[in-house]
């Protein structure tokens, strides 16, 4: 978008236009992680504005619009250039704007005198995305996973939320302007919204000038990257499960939001900090156990003491020595290089100092709530495929949120391939005398009974919204951990970028947009250097994770980019799940506080 306009020829020379950014709440999301006041500076912006907030005129001053292309937006774009607000309007749409909607800008424009003279372009972007990081991006789409799972939607209903998603995706793939080889399991939202990207790829590259030049902005190489599509179910635990790594608990506990953190300062207060690929901190340990996380920040600490007494010591002269002047350059160079290593070591005690309050804080909620028993007894439940009564109903009795009670009941359910009908009500009993709402619990033990034999995904209707929900968290449930603790997200992945058979993603189905309707398209089935992973109904920092490890283990280099409809903390989840046992008429009043 490069906010449209940077200079204006003057005379002699080139001056930056001063320019205002009106922007609605979704392109604010959109903005947040990338760019900030200081950079909006840079690019000549003074002032900055919600669509939908009363503003004042503001004469001979250019404005830039990025907004969603929404029936509400374009009226107020029509009712600010009537007026006129300002001086030039520079429309930029997050996605590509619908026809009757631009007829209706037009037409609306056409209504009032000189207004459609002020309209000095008309953009759509295709940004119609969250980017968190350079390989994790979200369509913030909210509870699609509900949406998805509702067994009251209809068909019609359905077939509007996959168009969003391809929509979202469709926006990704321009951006990175690549046509990729798309695998999914069958059945289910992922192959719906793969043959409709698929369909919608080939629309577009039908047209002359289309958005798509291959071997774009994604990597070095030319090759296609693969797309991987999944639908939440296809391994509900990792959208449920404690996890111990830094980052995810960070998202989890303290609840990360596009790259921004607030924690309870220690003389009360709220401290906000931001977390992004600018923190070499975040960068380098966000994968770590928290353990080995509060160790490196003990270790840079050391260092940044060192490197300060080191500093001083070359500075400040020896104890008791005289100066004879003989050494005048040399002390001179070691003051000028003191001074040049300021702002690098002040730089260095921010980062420390931010992680520090963090980990202070992350330390409190973890002893406070027994966050790293509950990481272990889960993980052990999943390898093992069992746990002790006695244990499991130790942890009810024990330290944790109502919330962390019913995410480990929930992780209960799903760890172990038969729960004996005597069990799983002892463990609703529990969670109700702790006053915890069973609506979630019971919705994924009612999922659980309706596929007692356990099915494959691939017997998934895909007509039947319910069939095929069931059938994929039935699947789903099988999906837990391997023994090196690779999530079967991380090593599926894996499979369909090497393209060799195999067993596990053979059943995969395979949609080629570059090829032939007719084609099989069986010679483009890899080895894949980049993979874009897809999560329908919800994704979290512990499958990013799972994958940046994937990547770390590859040689040579491979790179993986994950995104996910939203990106969702446990309990925002098992809310989700709570909210379709209700409407399943299960569960019971109390509700589970404190996530």
């Amino acid at each position: 978008m490069s906010l449209n306009l940077r200079q204006k020829q003057t005379g002699m020379a080139n001056e930056e236009v001063y320019k205002i950014l009106i922007y609605d709440k979704s392109s604010q999301d959109i903005l947040s992680p990338l760019i900030h006041v200081k950079d909006l500076r840079k690019h000549g912006v003074t002032l900055f504005f919600l669509i939908d907030k009363p503003r004042k005129p503001i004469p001979d001053v250019p404005a830039v619009y990025f907004i969603r292309p929404a029936p509400g937006n374009i009226q107020r774009v029509v009712s600010d250039a009537a007026v006129p607000l300002y001086d030039t309007f520079h429309l930029n749409f997050s996605s590509s704007i619908p026809r009757p909607l631009l007829e209706d800008l037009a037409s609306g424009l056409l209504k009032s005198n000189d207004a459609v003279s002020r309209v000095s372009k008309v953009h759509d972007q295709y940004l119609d995305f969250v980017t968190l990081e350079d390989n994790l991006f979200s369509l913030a789409y909210s509870n699609c996973y509900v949406q998805l799972n509702d067994p009251k939607a209809e068909q019609r209903e359905i077939e509007e939320i996959i168009e969003k998603v391809v929509d979202g995706l469709f926006c990704v793939l321009a951006t990175l302007s690549v046509v990729p080889i798309i695998r999914c399991p069958q059945g289910g939202a992922a192959e719906m919204v793969a043959s409709a990207l698929d369909q919608r790829l080939r629309d577009h590259l039908l047209a002359k000038n289309n958005l798509f030049s291959e071997g774009g902005n994604f990597a070095s190489s030319f090759q296609r990257p693969v797309l991987c599509l999944f639908d939440r179910n296809f391994e509900l635990a990792m959208g449920i499960q404690h996890d111990f790594r830094y980052k995810p608990l960070v998202h989890d506990v303290l609840g990360l939001r596009l790259n921004r953190v607030s924690v309870q300062g220690e003389k009360g207060g709220t401290k906000s900090f931001e977390l992004d690929g600018l923190d070499p901190f975040w960068v380098a340990n966000g994968g770590l156990e928290f353990p080995e996380v509060a160790v490196e920040i003990e270790n840079q600490l050391t260092k940044y003491k060192k490197d300060v007494d080191d500093v001083n010591r070359r500075t400040g002269g020896t104890s008791g020595a005289e100066f004879d002047g003989t050494d005048l350059i040399g002390n001179t160079k070691h003051l000028m290089s003191a001074v040049n290593s300021l702002p690098e070591l002040t730089e260095r005690k921010q980062v420390i100092d931010k992680h520090t309050n963090i980990a202070t804080v992350l330390l409190g909620e973890i002893k406070e709530r027994s966050l790293d028993s509950y990481a272990k007894k889960e993980y052990d439940m999943m390898v093992r495929g069992s746990i002790d009564m006695n244990e499991l109903m130790g942890v009810f009795k024990g330290k944790g949120s109502k919330m962390d009670k019913l995410r480990f009941a929930i992780m209960y359910l799903i760890s172990l391939e038969t729960v004996p009908q005597s069990e799983a009500e002892m463990v609703e009993t529990a969670l109700k005398e702790a006053e915890v709402d069973t609506s979630a619990f019971q919705y994924i033990k009612k999922i659980k009974s309706l596929n007692v034999p356990l099915t494959s995904a691939s017997a998934a209707s895909r007509g039947n919204i319910v069939d095929w929900a069931g059938n994929l968290l039935a699947a789903g449930m099988k999906n837990l951990l391997s023994g090196d603790r690779q999530l079967a997200l991380a090593r599926i992945v894996e499979a369909l970028m090497e393209g060799r058979p195999n067993p596990e993603v053979d059943s995969y189905v395979m949609f080629d947009p570059r090829a032939p309707k007719s084609s099989s398209g069986s010679h483009l089935r890899g080895p894949f250097k980049e993979a874009i992973v897809f999560m329908i109904g919800g994704g979290n920092y512990v499958e990013h994770a799972s994958l940046q490890e994937l990547v770390s283990r590859q040689q040579p280099a491979k790179h993986i980019i994950y995104g996910t409809t939203e990106i969702l903390t446990g309990a925002e989840f098992v809310d989700q799940l709570a909210l379709l046992g209700k409407k399943m008429g299960l569960g019971a009043n109390p509700a589970p506080s404190a996530h």
